[in-house]
């Protein structure tokens, strides 16, 4: 009984969210607390949110201090030069952009913080897509399997877990997984590529002088018949505020619209501080170096961080309260989602339906399967580190997989590595804190990125899944 009202809880989560019949917060909340009802635990709904809660507080405290600090960063200007470098490389052809969106989450992800990948792509590329007027849900997509699939790097999260839960040696997993993950990047980026054709397709490819005119004029990317996704890639000009005669409805609305879309790259607002530049860039070296080091508890590190750069950049009382305030909707939106994400775990784990689901499927595996243990936990690691925290699928169902494969003679090393798998999915995953920040920043419907993204997500796992079995690693 545990074991469906589990799935059902799970589907009608997803379904509910997908179909924008509730909001994602609501819908954490309410559907598990219902569902806790229905179980007839009712009256421990209580413990088990507080429970949730008190596991999830330390990421809600990190995310919170964290979006602070590279708030702080942008407004004073630190990743202006990283988001006219992308620009001048990308030539605002939305191909590039699309594929420089894949390689920079994936470089800014060696530091294995999701939440602080996601902060800075989408800091370096929203006001690329917004200008152009190019899908955001992209931009999202791309960002999330790039930064799944280096999740995997040891210190990231997954390959730790697997090696602490099955008591192996993290590098004997990672290491010869690194083919099979290569391959995956690569999915990734060749994914990132076509996407980035469909949207040069749609919307047709500017130069870097008309993205960067004067306000004097505005670029309607997509305008008319380019818009409708005929292929021809027209672009609408709006000429001077006089009243241009383009083919798009522009209007002076319209124009400091595009300009507000455009402020990541204003050279001119009031917060930037060249002259601290050095500063803030080796305290955000500083920063990272210390999350990677370990020196510090991250969400620790991110509090010293916000409050230090708050201090240097904004001495004044009235200037630090308006950083904050400017911060506060993001700050709210993302908490408020991480806890709200704890009563869903909480009810989950709490009234067991996570484990009677994980012993189901377990028991579900045929005999003739166990030679292909390995194959199995891979295909398996897909939805469930989707459905439940890697907390769960590691520490709770993988040691079951491991000894089920040990009595058909699979080592534990090849379904630790087939764990692996999943992840490009699960960085996308309701229980997922980073998503949030990712959704969040981007103002994307979580829904809809939800809908983008798992087929994609999907396909890139099965990649990894295939290259590993082709080379031998799993």
């Amino acid at each position: 009984m545990l074991t469906i009202l589990g799935f059902t809880m799970i589907a009608t989560f997803l379904v509910l969210i997908m179909l924008k019949k509730m909001s994602p917060i609501a819908a954490l909340v309410l559907i598990p607390a219902l569902f806790c009802v229905f179980v007839g635990k009712g009256a421990k709904l209580g413990d088990y949110v507080i429970d949730g809660v008190t596991s999830l507080a330390p990421t809600a405290a990190m995310l919170m201090f964290a979006i602070v600090y590279f708030g702080v960063m942008i407004d004073v200007g630190l990743f202006d030069p990283i988001v006219r470098g992308i620009l001048k490389f990308c030539k605002a052809d939305p191909l590039r952009i699309v594929v420089g969106t894949a390689v920079l989450a994936a470089i800014v992800s060696l530091d294995g913080d999701g939440s602080t990948t996601f902060m800075i792509t989408v800091s370096a590329m929203y006001p690329l897509y917004k200008r152009l007027k190019m899908s955001l849900v992209v931009m999202t997509g791309v960002a999330a399997m790039a930064n799944g699939v280096m999740n995997t790097l040891p210190w990231g999260g997954p390959t730790a877990r697997a090696a602490t839960a099955l008591k192996l040696d993290a590098s004997d997993i990672f290491v010869p997984m690194i083919p099979a993950l290569a391959v995956g990047l690569l999915g990734v980026f060749a994914l990132s590529y076509v996407l980035g054709r469909r949207e040069r397709k749609r919307l047709g490819v500017l130069t870097l002088d008309e993205v960067l005119e004067p306000e004097t004029e505005t670029v309607l990317v997509g305008a008319g018949a380019g818009a409708s996704g005929d292929g021809d890639g027209a672009v609408a000009k709006k000429a001077a505020r006089a009243g241009g005669s383009g083919s798009g409805s522009g209007t002076d609305a319209d124009l400091s619209e595009a300009d507000d879309d455009f402020q990541g790259l204003d050279p001119h607002r009031a917060t930037l501080r060249p002259k601290l530049y050095w500063f803030n860039a080796l305290l955000t070296v500083t920063l990272l170096t210390a999350m990677i080091m370990e020196w510090l508890p991250i969400p620790v590190l991110f509090l010293l961080g916000a409050v230090l750069a708050l201090t240097v950049n904004f001495p004044h009382m009235p200037d630090q309260k308006a950083r904050l305030g400017a911060h506060a909707e993001n700050v709210l939106n993302v908490s408020g989602m991480v806890f709200a994400a704890a009563v869903f775990t909480g009810v989950l784990t709490g009234t067991g339906m996570v484990d009677h689901m994980s012993k189901w499927l377990v028991s579900n595996i045929p005999d003739s399967m166990g030679p292909h243990m390995a194959l199995v936990t891979g295909v398996l690691s897909i939805p469930l580190t989707y459905f439940m925290s890697n907390d769960g699928f590691y520490f709770g169902v993988l040691p079951v997989l491991a000894e089920a494969g040990q009595a058909h003679g699979v080592s534990s090393l090849e379904i630790a590595r087939a764990s692996l798998v999943g992840q490009p999915l699960h960085m996308s995953s309701p229980l997922v804190p980073a998503v949030y920040v990712l959704v969040g920043m981007a103002k994307v419907e979580f829904g809809d990125h939800t809908r983008f993204v798992v087929k994609w997500a999907a396909l890139t796992s099965l990649v990894v899944l295939g290259a590993g079995i082709l080379f031998g690693i799993i």
